[in-house]
């Protein structure tokens, strides 16, 4: 069955979900377990409020299953002593999350154990916008090569989730393609890649795809007010707010590529002129320095070119950095994130970006919105799209084990 619409926050009270008392149990058990590594039997009882015996029960179940595991904390220095409270986590071979990354000129795929540590990954560089079969073919050949070479059963496999480089409709899964893969027009790529690999499937854009990744693997950790940033051929954000994702109405919110900051600049691909994107991804970055010095420059020689001390190629990159300042202020402003996570192949140029980029935000926004600020770089750098599309599936991991696996008391 092919899914459309990312739910990171479902829960198992949600309204859809028919679930008795000792699945509901399993459920806020596990659930607990996969926002936090370890937990003793106490904490459990704590965060899930159910009675102990209740939680005794559910564990001894989930550690019969092989769902989850137990380990003794070691006692640190100085501490009293006796005996120490048994810790539980969640089994990361109990079961498998398979990810995707489609973007402009490449399909990657990884695959992660049950808490997200990532067991194979294999990219092929290819032009996706034109060819969405070829793209889809080898993103379930890829799949199907990661299952084969694990050695796993299919079935252990819970799901597949699908980073892609366009916005997604939140309803509908469709892809809103037009101006940016104009080959995807009318593709609804779950319904292919469920077909082709025979597993569950969920769309997600690429930059929602990276602040799930960030917040769950990366720089966010712990943080539940932040825009994830990301500079690369396409440049779009993806925002949560309070721990929610904030997808807005149709699922298309955080098109920051799109805001004007050149109200005469370039005609951009989406049809309006002076959008972000025309001034600071690489494409535009190095299609202005072919320009300006008559020469092709490709932009995977940006950086290259910036850390030989070429002046023309720092000139360009403050500038983007200016730009993207100018477009995040008026986020700041609505949004008030506490972070701000900068990622795509634009966040290697550094503090030659980053730089420009806080000063301006920092003139164009109140105070009080600037101070509590911090803006950092991507820790996941080129993995945050594909490792986001597997957290989609990890997320509805207490769900899957709770409701699904598990014979039901």
């Amino acid at each position: 069955m092919a899914t459309a619409v990312p739910e990171p926050q479902r829960g198992p009270d949600s309204p859809d979900a028919p679930i008795n008392l000792a699945s509901l149990g399993r459920v806020r058990v596990l659930r607990a377990l996969a926002d936090s590594p370890v937990l003793s039997r106490a904490e459990l009882v704590q965060r899930t409020g159910l009675a102990r015996a209740t939680v005794g029960s559910v564990v001894d179940d989930l550690l019969a299953a092989g769902v989850v595991r137990k380990t003794t904390e070691p006692s640190p220095a100085g501490a009293r002593t006796g005996r120490p409270p048994q810790l539980l986590s969640l089994e990361p071979r109990a079961g498998y999350a398979a990810g995707l990354d489609v973007g402009h000129d490449h399909v990657r795929a990884i695959l992660t154990d049950l808490v997200g540590t990532t067991l194979w990954d294999r990219s092929v560089e290819m032009a996706v916008d034109g060819d969405p079969r070829r793209a889809l073919n080898t993103a379930a050949r890829l799949i199907d090569l990661a299952i084969s070479e694990l050695g796993l059963p299919k079935d252990r496999v819970l799901g597949l989730g699908l980073g892609i480089a366009c916005p997604v409709d939140k309803t509908t899964g469709a892809m809103r393609a037009d101006g940016i893969m104009p080959g995807w027009v009318g593709m609804r790529p779950t319904e292919e890649l469920t077909r082709r690999t025979g597993l569950t499937v969920r769309i997600i854009n690429d930059a929602n795809a990276g602040v799930l990744a960030e917040r769950r693997f990366g720089a966010a950790r712990e943080c539940a007010n932040v825009v994830y940033l990301r500079l690369s051929s396409g440049i779009g954000a993806g925002v949560i707010c309070d721990g929610r994702m904030l997808l807005g109405f149709g699922g298309l919110a955080g098109e920051l590529g799109h805001v004007t900051v050149e109200p005469r600049g370039a005609v951009c691909r989406c049809g309006n002129r002076g959008c972000l994107e025309t001034v600071a991804s690489p494409p535009a970055i190095a299609g202005l320095l072919s320009r300006s010095w008559g020469k092709p420059v490709t932009t995977s020689e940006l950086v290259d070119l910036l850390r030989a001390g070429d002046r023309g190629t720092l000139r360009a990159l403050e500038d983007a950095g200016d730009a993207v300042g100018r477009a995040l202020a008026t986020a700041v402003m609505l949004l008030n994130p506490e972070l701000i996570v900068v990622g795509g192949d634009l966040a290697a140029a550094g503090e030659v970006l980053f730089e420009p980029m806080r000063r301006t935000l920092a003139r164009n926004i109140m105070a009080s919105h600037i101070e509590p600020l911090r803006i950092v770089p991507s820790t996941l750098g080129d993995s945050a799209c594909v490792r986001g599309a597997a957290a989609l599936v990890l997320g509805s991991v207490p769900e899957r084990l709770g409701l699904d696996l598990l014979p039901a008391a």
